[in-house]
């Protein structure tokens, strides 16, 4: 009888007791060059996302980080989020082509990259066939969220706000220096993402009364730019807006010294000028170029968790520090977690609304963003940028004035100079 008693005991123990549910594990599809003439970019970008990885994964002592302090997604049972890395080499139809592997073979809950916007955009249009979230934490053609599309997200801010902010530095310059930059020279390569970044230029040079002198476009990955410097230097404008990836900023440089052709001022739409590789490889000839981002590591005085990030950074990456693009991509690759962690599940419908209800604020963040929340396009409504100028061989930050680490150089040295 007390066998009895203690069998029907354990046996309404057993059917009484809370489930728990088990861990529900994420696999998200990571798409980058890792070949071509922006590898390095690509590695770097990769190598932000196992960071994020390692934090999400694990348990991390960074305050204000969402998701470090428990090891796994709360939201559904500590689960782990694994990915799938896919190479596009900078060509929109390998990315197509590794997309539909990722979705059809691998079974991804998300998609997340792809640098290149060309890229991004043709392989976001198989995942929103096929109802899954990508989500974009560094490609900036203003088109990638004009297409109605329900299931793209972008995080950082696209090339018309990038651009505006250039307009704003030149502004807030002739205020405070009597007017000196009046003429503009605008030259880029003639992909989806340079096309739309020199149009954006354009037209808003027409709207702010900057007169464009030159408007030059020219075929992406060339081997020469001798006639585009020769009509820049014979212009002379007062700034120069470039648009070029890695291997067109090393070539235009390397002609404008050639050549002996001194821009005032060279305000670059990030990309080849913020490469990785870009200051180790140009060395002094770098000197005085300024660049857009939104991320520079001497903000670290003013966002204290970028120094701890950097530091798990390096341990991804070879030892390399955070630079533009893996900080976007970071930022990115967080931004979905979270979202995820909110949905507390893998259903793509729920990741979706996660999405779009997503409101992440500024001190949560690695870079200066105001914070992320999607407006009704997928683009993130609270993006905010810097201006950076190469100083004495590293990056500094120079506008806006308030955030400012060194005092705007100008004019920029010229070749004789450096």
């Amino acid at each position: 009888m007390k066998k009895l008693i203690l069998s029907v005991f354990t046996f309404l123990s057993l059917v009484c007791a809370p489930t728990i549910s088990a861990a529900e594990n994420v696999k998200i599809g990571v798409l980058y060059p890792l070949t071509g003439p922006v590898a390095q970019v690509g590695k770097d970008a990769v190598a932000a996302v196992q960071t994020a990885l390692d934090i999400i994964n694990n348990s991390h002592d960074i305050p204000g980080m969402p998701l470090a302090k428990d090891a796994g997604l709360k939201g559904l049972g500590g689960g782990k989020i694994s990915i799938v890395v896919g190479d596009h080499g900078g060509k929109p139809d390998i990315g197509v082509g590794e997309t539909e592997k990722m979705l059809n073979s691998d079974k991804v809950h998300a998609m997340f990259g792809a640098y290149y916007s060309s890229v991004t955009g043709a392989a976001s249009q198989v995942s929103e066939r096929a109802g899954i979230p990508w989500v974009n934490g560094e490609s900036t053609s203003p088109k990638l969220t004009t297409r109605g599309f329900k299931y793209f997200f972008r995080v950082t801010p696209h090339d018309g706000e990038f651009t505006q902010l250039m307009f704003e530095f030149m502004d807030d310059f002739n205020t405070k220096n009597g007017n000196k930059l009046k003429t503009l020279g605008i030259v880029h390569e003639d992909t989806l993402w340079g096309a739309d970044s020199g149009g954006t230029q354009n037209k808003m040079a027409k709207e702010k009364g900057y007169k464009v002198v030159e408007k030059i476009s020219y075929k992406a990955k060339t081997t020469s730019l001798s006639s585009e410097v020769q009509r820049l230097k014979a212009k002379n404008p007062d700034v120069l807006l470039p648009s070029s990836y890695t291997a067109d900023a090393y070539l235009f440089l390397n002609t404008a010294k050639e050549l002996d052709y001194n821009p005032k001022l060279l305000v670059a739409q990030n990309a080849g000028y913020t490469d990785p590789k870009f200051i180790a490889t140009m060395g002094s000839k770098a000197e005085g170029v300024i660049t857009r981002s939104p991320f520079n590591t001497d903000l670290a005085t003013t966002i204290p968790m970028i120094g701890t990030v950097n530091e798990l950074f390096k341990t991804h990456s070879g030892g390399r520090d955070l630079s533009d693009v893996p900080a976007r991509a970071f930022t990115g690759f967080m931004a979905l977690a979270n979202a995820i962690n909110n949905a507390g599940s893998t259903d793509p419908e729920k990741i979706r609304q996660a999405l779009v209800d997503l409101d992440m604020s500024s001190d949560s963040l690695i870079v200066p963003y105001r914070g992320i929340k999607f407006g009704a396009d997928g683009q993130n409504e609270k993006t905010r940028g810097i201006l950076m100028q190469v100083q004495n061989g590293k990056y500094c930050t120079v506008y806006p004035f308030e955030l400012a680490a060194c005092k705007l150089q100008y004019p920029m040295p010229t070749w004789s100079q450096k």
